[in-house]
């Protein structure tokens, strides 16, 4: 297994608890969690089952039937409700004794709350008035709509209210976790090439696997994405529709955010989709956060209420830039735009991105993981006394009284700072200083791909990270 060492190690520590566990692994779909909690345990499910994707109660309640009697269950009679369900489940664990230690899992818990069914009323009164008092039972619950595991498990206000023991929650893939995997299966890419397609798809492990070996990054992507049978084609709406259902108001919402790099205000986003002010909106920007689509972020100098919320996850990036409404694109269309502007200038946020997903990385090369910092963006807008725009994407200010603004330069080769773009970057921090107020000192870092090149210009630069940096 490729990373996930600490979250292998708390879930083995549950089997070693003298008291009944409750333990909740969550995370975006495709991170990995099933394969997390099947290798953890192998032999030692107990029982397990997996909810069903759109099934209905009558479909969830026999689909839970079956696989009590695959796991070992004896005259176990057709449910009619969860009340049947988990008293089948009762008499099943009591059936195995109280010696060993039983592994109950459960995959996919969401899918299983349909409408009406009364399911989590249920699963409380199973979880307090029997298993609670045991202490035999580790019982895992996995879901990929982590908003649901939160709302109804973590927040629950009635009879889960802290009950959870364990929560686990699965991050993606780091560059130096995806390195690591390719040269598992064997495939012979640079770091520029796991780079680009970290761009592509993210951490998430699930999309690494299907590439070939014996295929450049170019062909891989053709043939993944572009082709007319592309294993991944189609994957961002099976996703997407898994997660969300029918319902166009998160669609819109990711459409809207994927236009404005630095990301919106929940004002900009209502003025953007068009959807009508109130809670709707919240829950969906809550539930997107904790999917692990959008991040939220205070700007420096800005409070809480003003919140910016931007969409993080690369697959959705790349997949709303280049195949969105495109059905008729070109099957060989990355081999042939590879050296394009537009490839150019999308690789050149997608490594903003990367940084930004690679805040520990950073702080570590600066010398600084020991030090208190606040992550930041800040923006400034043309005005009379400063008539540029200034974006900076990450500013890290730090309890030792200083702040980094870092500019983030994807290149192929050292990036080389001419005199303009030295005058842009003094500008750039010298309004920041003025603008903001700060009284720390201001600390210019250039995050590239290569490094840069010293030259009579690159002295205004205080502090450089380098791709490779981000990879350890």
């Amino acid at each position: 297994m490729i990373g996930r060492k600490n979250e292998q190690k708390r879930l083995k520590a549950a089997l070693t608890k003298d008291e009944a566990q409750l333990v909740a692994v969550y995370g975006r779909r495709r991170i990995g969690k099933t394969f997390l909690v099947r290798e953890t345990f192998g032999e030692k499910f107990y029982f397990q089952h997996a909810g069903l994707a759109q099934g209905s109660l009558s479909e969830q309640l026999a689909a839970f039937r079956d696989s009590l009697v695959r796991s070992g269950a004896k005259d176990v009679p057709v449910l009619s409700g969860w009340r049947e369900a988990f008293n089948a489940l009762e008499r099943f664990i009591s059936a195995g004794g109280t010696k060993r230690k039983k592994v109950i899992f459960i995959d996919e818990m969401p899918w299983m709350d349909t409408p009406k069914s009364k399911f989590v009323m249920w699963f409380e009164a199973f979880w307090n008035g029997w298993c609670s008092a045991r202490k035999d039972v580790v019982f895992v619950i996995c879901g990929s709509a982590t908003s649901w595991i939160v709302k109804k498990v973590f927040r629950n206000r009635g009879g889960l209210y802290n009950r959870v023991t364990e929560r686990i929650h699965l991050e993606p893939f780091t560059l130096g976790e995806c390195r690591e995997l390719c040269r598992s299966m064997g495939l012979s890419f640079s770091d520029g090439d796991i780079a680009e397609l970290f761009m592509v798809f993210g951490g998430v492990p699930y999309y690494w696997r299907f590439l070939e070996r014996g295929k450049s990054v170019a062909q891989n992507i053709d043939a993944l994405f572009f082709a007319k049978d592309g294993q991944l084609r189609h994957e961002f709406d099976d996703v997407f529709c898994s997660l969300f259902g029918e319902r166009p108001g998160y669609m819109k919402i990711v459409r809207a955010l994927s236009s404005r790099v630095s990301g919106m205000t929940c004002g900009e986003i209502l003025s953007s989709t068009g959807l009508s002010k109130g809670g709707g909106v919240l829950r969906m920007l809550d539930a997107l956060e904790q999917s692990g689509f959008i991040r939220r972020y205070t700007a420096y100098g800005k409070k809480k209420h003003d919140s910016q919320f931007q969409l993080m996850d690369s697959f959705t990036l790349f997949y709303l830039k280049f195949m969105d409404g495109e059905s008729n694109r070109d099957e060989h269309f990355w081999s042939h735009s590879t050296s394009s502007p537009t490839l150019n200038a999308w690789r050149g946020l997608a490594f903003e991105r990367i940084g930004l997903l690679h805040l520990r990385q950073i702080k570590e090369a600066l010398g600084i993981s020991g030090v208190l910092v606040n992550a930041y963006a800040w923006r400034h807008n043309a005005d009379d006394t400063y008539p540029w725009g200034v974006q900076i994407d990450l500013l890290l200010e730090r309890a030792d009284r200083i702040v980094n603004v870092c500019e983030f330069k994807f290149a192929k080769d050292e990036f080389v700072i001419s005199a303009e773009y030295g005058k842009a970057l003094n500008r750039k921090c010298e309004t920041f200083r003025a603008v903001s107020g700060t009284r720390s000192a201001v600390h210019l870092t250039l995050v590239t791909t290569e490094g840069i090149v010293y030259n009579s210009h690159s002295g205004v630069v205080q502090s450089e990270v380098t791709l490779e940096d981000m990879f350890r």
